[in-house]
């Protein structure tokens, strides 16, 4: 499990570093343009989410995402990606994924059993955009 984890952690960041080329500008502070919604307005949890931030996600790319991450300050901070296990184990390809930056300075995989919006257990996938960002979540 482990291996597979680490190889869909190895395509998400492949595909994914192209794409929204034209939007990062856009994205860099929050609230992000529409369709992205703030996560804690649709679903019971806090605004901040001490290690993942303010999240915004667009609904229509659940449960994968991207879910966008901003610190206190309202700079993106990382992009999140929630796979569930169970859809991987089965097969299911999570392709041309988006960033909300094109600067990835680290990536954290782990696992969450489930919370409010992706219920099943699954893993998270976070792409830090700079060298400060897991400290600026954090807080």
């Amino acid at each position: 499990m482990t291996k597979a984890l680490a190889l869909a952690a190895g395509l998400l960041a492949a595909t994914a570093l192209p794409a929204l080329a034209h939007t990062e500008d856009a994205l860099r502070q929050s609230p992000p343009p529409a369709p992205f919604i703030q996560v804690s307005d649709a679903l019971p949890l806090p605004e901040f989410i001490p290690g993942l931030g303010t999240l915004f996600v667009d609904p229509a790319t659940l449960p994968a995402g991207p879910f966008l991450a901003y610190d206190r300050d309202g700079n993106l901070s990382a992009t999140v990606y929630m796979t569930p296990l169970e859809e991987l184990a089965n097969g299911t390809s999570y392709d041309d994924l988006h960033v909300g930056a094109h600067n990835v300075s680290s990536v954290d995989i782990y696992y969450n059993a489930g919370h409010p919006g992706v219920e099943a257990p699954h893993a998270h996938v976070v792409l830090f955009h700079g060298d400060e960002a897991r400290g600026r979540l954090a807080e």
